[in-house]
């Protein structure tokens, strides 16, 4: 018997609007995200490199550890009496791992440019705008582990226009000669060390099987934070 499945001849346009809709949208974010890489001072052709990256980076994890943890757990017993079998719960302890990876797209790619810039400044003897760097990324990662939250099941997440905020009035403060550097690292090394490595004891414990550091709840923080802060600046 032959089965013919019938689309609606309004389904077609729908679907080719829907498309172009999207490749829009993505055209209109990468060139926001490769004008805001530019201020860094990284050519346009690796700007949008580094956006495809964030973005299909963000799929990737890469395990570096894998903890252990022992959990009080409810069971149930039979125990026989005369014959007749009872139940008796009792508590016994239930081994849970967790595989710790790192994000692509949040952890890695950041990490990389920040490097990259850190070289940069200290290649060019900036040792003043080096020092407001490393103060500025302290101060984001104490307030970016202030407002993070343990979220069982899940991992790490914070608020998404907290590290925009905090990375923006820092590179107010401390920006000096290059606002968007201070805006950019403070923004992403704040939330990866504040939200995620500062809460590594607290990752163990969140019943997930894998924990990401950069994923998750704080992939939007990362680089969102870093975008935001560039364009604000």
């Amino acid at each position: 018997m032959n089965r013919r499945i019938l689309v609606p001849p309004v389904a077609i346009p729908v679907v080719v609007l829907m498309f172009f809709i999207f490749l829009l949208m993505f055209v209109l974010f990468s060139s926001i995200v490769t004008s805001a890489f530019t201020k860094l001072g990284i050519p346009p052709a690796v700007a949008l490199t580094l956006f495809l990256f964030s973005i299909l980076g963000s799929f990737v994890n890469i395990p570096i550890a894998e903890e252990r943890t022992y959990e009080p757990a409810l069971r149930v017993r039979q125990v026989v009496f005369m014959g007749i079998p009872y139940p008796v719960p009792y508590l016994d302890l239930e081994e849970h791992r967790v595989i710790i990876a790192v994000n692509v797209g949040g952890a890695l790619v950041p990490l990389s440019v920040v490097l990259y810039e850190l070289t940069r400044v200290s290649m060019l003897g900036e040792t003043g705008l080096r020092f407001n760097i490393f103060l500025s990324v302290t101060i984001s990662a104490l307030l970016s582990h202030a407002f993070s939250r343990p979220v069982r099941g899940l991992g790490i997440a914070i608020p998404t226009l907290i590290p925009p905020i905090i990375a923006l009035g820092l590179a107010m403060i401390f920006g000096g000669t290059n606002p968007p550097l201070v805006a950019y690292t403070s923004g992403t090394m704040g939330v990866l060390i504040g939200a995620d490595l500062m809460n590594w004891d607290k990752i163990k414990r969140l019943g997930a099987p894998m924990v990401s550091i950069g994923g998750a709840g704080t992939f939007d923080g990362i680089f969102l934070a870093g975008l935001i802060a560039l364009l604000l600046v």
